[in-house]
């Protein structure tokens, strides 16, 4: 079977609720390897949710599909307070990046009481700046930043990466609506050990087989390189 936009793997999801510091339950999923051993742990924050972010955005959406049978990785999704998926609706409400500093705690929180390993924080577009802003305030392997708009982060919170011990790797699509390689490079050179990436046709959105394999396996390149290529087709092919 080849693997497609809308393939499942095997995994082993569980609903989970999440529990923020001001009160709030947060709806989210993990998901784990259906029978191998657990390797690291993506800890994913979805887009804007003003403009249609939520758990189930695709690429965070299709990580939780392949990549615990792919890359032996578990996938920590949820919406933010205020957002609603099939899941379900968080409680609270948008509070525009200053309340989800909370939700980033609940769930670097879940993810120390469920001793998941090696987590790696996962940003993309508003939840890049959850990230950048919020993220070196709890232990973590490293954190990956998809099409990163750097609307909210200001040069000062970039610069706390800098020296912080922690890789932080950048997915900037060439032809992206906010932020593009060239700028990218010059607003993160505060933190001269971050890893930018140019994507090639790629957009801010990652639609497409082709734009959403290329995030997933620079994803997998960070946390577990040891599974790449990532396969094509499933079950893997013997030999």
């Amino acid at each position: 079977m080849e693997i497609r936009a809308n393939t499942r793997l095997p995994r082993r999801a569980e609903d989970v609720t999440l529990h923020t510091a001001d009160g709030l339950a947060l709806v989210g999923e993990l998901a784990l390897p259906e029978r191998r051993p657990l390797v690291a742990t993506l800890v994913t924050f979805h887009p804007l949710p003003t403009q249609g972010g939520f758990m189930d955005s695709h690429l965070l959406r299709k990580a939780a599909w392949r990549l615990p049978a792919l890359a032996d990785l578990a996938v920590l999704r949820f919406n933010t307070r205020g957002t609603s998926s099939p899941r379900g609706t968080s409680e609270g409400a948008f509070d525009g990046g200053v309340g989800e500093r909370l939700d980033l705690a609940a769930a670097m929180d879940f993810v120390a009481e469920r001793a998941l390993p090696h987590p790696w924080q996962v940003g993309w577009s508003f939840g890049t700046e959850l990230v950048l802003e919020y993220g070196l305030d709890h232990p973590a392997d490293g954190a990956i930043l998809l099409s990163p708009p750097l609307h909210r982060t200001t040069e000062a919170q970039l610069a706390r990466w800098h020296g912080s011990g922690r890789p932080l790797v950048v997915l900037v699509p060439e032809l992206d609506d906010f932020l593009r390689p060239d700028e990218a490079r010059r607003r993160f050179a505060v933190v001269p050990e971050a890893r930018v990436i140019a994507m090639p046709g790629c957009r801010h959105l990652w639609v497409g087989e082709r734009q959403t394999r290329e995030a997933l396996t620079e994803i997998v390149r960070a946390v577990r390189p040891q599974a790449l290529p990532l396969p094509t087709e499933w079950p893997v092919p013997e030999g």
